[in-house]
C-alpha cells in the first residue's frame, strides 16, 4: 500500500502559529524568523526560544552524510533520555507537521493548551507508544491532517501539489533535560547534539545549523524558525 502524503507545508511563521493555535496550543508562544545565525542577529529573537525548526535541501551531499551518520551512531549507541517524544515521519511531505509535534510535545511543561486540544490529546494518546506507532496513529488523525491541509494552502507561495517532489525539508532542535537533540522523522532515532540550556539554547541549535550549511555551500535554501515565548 503506498503511504499517505500531505500537502507541504511553507516555511511562514505565521501560517505554523496559526496551525498550532488552531489545534488548541494557546498563542503565549509564538513562531518567528531567525534572519542570521551572528551573534547580532540571534540577539534579536525574542527570548525565552523553547524549540528551532530548520527547513534545508536534502541534497545527494545530504543524503550521503545521513547514510553514514546512521551507520556510525548505531555503532555507538547514544544515550537518549526516554523524555524525548520522538515520531517517524511515514507520511509524505508531513516534516513541517513533524516539526511542530516534535517542537510541541518535547516543551508540554512550558506551552499552554485549550483543553479541548486535538494537539495535546494526540500527544497524550500516543506518549507510551514506540515512534512507529506515533506514526501510524497520526496517518489516522484527522483533526491534525484536516489543519495541515488547511494550513499548507494558506502560505504566501502556492502550495505545490500532492505529486510534486519537494526536497526541502524540516527538523526540530529541542533541549531535553539540559542536552540539545536533532529530531528528524527521516532518522531512525533522535541525534544527541552535546549539552545545551535554556538560556544557551538558542545559541546551541544556532552551532548545529551552521554545520548543515557548511556542508552545502553553494545552497541557500535554509530557513530557521524559533519558537519563542510572546
Amino acid at each position: 500500500m503506498d503511504s499517505p502524503r500531505w500537502l507541504p507545508l511553507e516555511s511562514n511563521p505565521e501560517v505554523m502559529t496559526k496551525f498550532v493555535n488552531c489545534l488548541g496550543m494557546r498563542p503565549t508562544w509564538q513562531f518567528g524568523d531567525v534572519y542570521g545565525l551572528d551573534p547580532e542577529l540571534l540577539g534579536m529573537v525574542p527570548r525565552p526560544v523553547c524549540a528551532v525548526l530548520l527547513l534545508f535541501p536534502m541534497t545527494d551531499k545530504y543524503e550521503a552524510f545521513k547514510q553514514e551518520e546512521e551507520e556510525k551512531l548505531k555503532g555507538q549507541r547514544q544515550q537518549v533520555s526516554p523524555d524525548v517524544y520522538f515520531i517517524k515521519q511515514t507520511i509524505g511531505n508531513a516534516c513541517g507537521t513533524i516539526g511542530l509535534i516534535h517542537a510541541v510535545a518535547n516543551n508540554q511543561a512550558h506551552l499552554e493548551f485549550e483543553s479541548d486540544s486535538p494537539l495535546k490529546k494526540f500527544i497524550e494518546q500516543t506518549s507510551k507508544m514506540t515512534s512507529e506507532e506515533r506514526a501510524a496513529f497520526l496517518e489516522k488523525d484527522e483533526s491534525i491532517r484536516v489543519t495541515h491541509e488547511s494550513s499548507a494552502q494558506e502560505g504566501q507561495t502556492e502550495a505545490p501539489s500532492l505529486d510534486e517532489k519537494v526536497n526541502l525539508h524540516f527538523i526540530a532542535f529541542v533541549n531535553v533535560g539540559g542536552q540539545l537533540y536533532e529530531l528528524d522523522g527521516r532518522k531512525p532515532f533522535p541525534i544527541v547534539h552535546g549539552k545545551t540550556s535554556e538560556d544557551r539554547f538558542m545559541e546551541d541549535a544556532a552551532e548545529v545549523c551552521k554545520v548543515f550549511m557548511a556542508r552545502d555551500p553553494q545552497e541557500l535554501r535554509f530557513t530557521i524558525i524559533a519558537l519563542s515565548k510572546d
